[in-house]
């Protein structure tokens, strides 16, 4: 097979996928030549032409770099993609997005965090440790670091920080020497059609794991017993029969501090500038892995502290005595759980409006049931239509399905622009609008692009 660190030139179709652009910046600071496509130019590929890739935004075959050496391409890329099948027809090497990075990684030590919700914080607060510490990673994020504003570095040290991604079983192509596991709860059922069958393969993933490795997972997973591993390391917020857990928690201005416990160690007065309290989970986890790599105390102390979290993911857009504005990516019941229900223990005497965009009509088809009873948790739920990606509309899947099941009574679907006008209307009344307000704005489609116009009207 060819070899992936050999080549001079390199195609992504998809390029402005978080997964992807990380990618594409890998081969860009090798010095390959890089180039690719996306439907649409977003504030990330203007980044990744700033940094010397050249993107297109039309699906053109004239405008392609027909020396290219190899394409890379995701499953979201549609059948007719007309300069993909162009490669296709021609021979081209094709290879998936996931098999690259298993190429990338076959050589290095790999630190590879899974999970239906938590990866990407996680890998990014154990790539930030490593990274501040000293002590030398490349990393391959799902999301951008605040710290760097990238989604990828790269180091001397043949230290691999990966986010493992379940969708398409992604992840079994990886070999970790340490791999986490932060959740199972079902999701992707488009391509598992059971939640057996996706938690069958969060099991397989935990088999590539390398002799003498090891696997840290969430301590009361479900199925937790059907991993094999001998070197097994558990981990929970406060159920003490974790092998690592969290003791005197205090909050202060938002921020938590807490003492890490082991049965061997304790790391005292860490402090994490980051809201939700699953956020202190994931930083147990990776205060696990730099604990067996053997960093200093000091130093993780140091490193989590200054951890700026992570763009999109229990992001402070506004924060003042009267106002708080969030933004995350939280696509998933549970993971709309974790924000809502952190959010409000951080600022429980703040009125909580929600301004969700439900992800895929099969997601929103699988998983109604769960959106309408988590949805029902805010003081005030605006549900967005949803977002498609890479699917086709189902009969009868929209967001009145989630509406419909709501128990609250103070719910409504908007489109972005009614949206707009809505908080533009009701800014003006003290006693309704935004005085003393916690306002959540959540999904994984294109509801960030709303953040800012948002902000603008609160602030206005």
């Amino acid at each position: 097979m060819m070899d992936i660190n050999k080549i001079s030139s390199i195609y992504f179709a998809g390029i402005g996928g978080i997964g992807m652009s990380a990618l594409a910046r890998c081969f860009n600071m090798r010095g390959v030549k890089v180039s690719g496509y996306d439907k649409t130019e977003t504030a990330l590929t203007k980044k990744l032409v700033e940094e010397g890739i050249e993107i297109h935004y039309e699906d053109d075959v004239n405008l392609l770099d027909k020396n290219v050496e190899v394409v890379v391409y995701t499953p979201a890329i549609p059948s007719s993609h007309k300069e993909l099948n162009y490669f296709k027809d021609n021979n081209y090497t094709l290879l998936k997005r996931s098999d690259v990075l298993g190429l990338l990684t076959k050589d290095t030590f790999n630190i590879c965090v899974a999970g239906t919700h938590g990866k990407t914080t996680t890998s990014a607060m154990i790539a930030h440790i490593l990274k501040h510490s000293g002590f030398g990673c490349n990393a391959y994020l799902g999301g951008i670091a605040a710290n760097y504003d990238t989604n990828f570095w790269q180091n001397e040290n043949q230290v691999s920080v990966v986010e493992a991604d379940e969708y398409d079983r992604s992840f079994l192509k990886l070999q970790p020497d340490v791999a986490i596991i932060t959740a199972m709860d079902a999701d992707h059922l488009d391509i598992y059609g059971t939640a057996e069958n996706m938690e069958d393969a969060f099991i397989e993933f935990s088999t590539k794991i390398k002799s003498n490795g090891c696997l840290i997972i969430k301590h009361g997973l479900k199925r937790g017993d059907d991993f094999k591993i001998n070197d097994t390391c558990t981990y929970s917020l406060n159920d003490k029969d974790a092998n690592i857990h969290v003791e005197n928690l205090q909050i202060n201005n938002g921020a938590y501090e807490f003492d890490v416990v082991n049965n061997y160690w304790t790391i005292k007065d860490v402090m994490l500038n980051m809201g939700g309290l699953h956020n202190i989970e994931n930083v147990i986890a990776a205060i696990g892995v730099a604990k067996y790599l053997k960093i200093e105390d000091d130093k993780i102390n140091l490193a989590v502290a200054s951890f700026a979290g992570v763009k999109r993911r229990f992001e402070y857009i506004i924060k003042t005595p009267e106002l708080v504005m969030i933004d995350d990516y939280a696509h998933h019941p549970e993971e709309l759980r974790a924000l809502i229900s952190g959010a409000k223990e951080l600022f429980p005497q703040k009125k909580c409006m929600v301004v969700f965009q439900p992800h895929l009509f099969s997601r929103t088809k699988d998983l109604a049931d769960g959106f309408a009873e988590v949805l029902s948790l805010a003081d005030e739920t605006i549900l967005l239509p949803i977002y498609p990606a890479r699917e086709l509309p189902i009969e009868g899947v929209t967001s009145e399905l989630i509406l419909n099941k709501m128990k609250s009574s103070n719910v409504k679907i908007l489109n972005k622009d009614e949206l707009l006008e809505y908080l533009n209307t009701i800014k003006v009344l003290p006693s309704e609008g935004f005085r003393e307000a916690l306002i959540i704005t959540a999904g994984a489609g294109d509801i960030d692009a709303l953040v800012q116009p948002i902000k603008r009207i609160i602030e206005n």
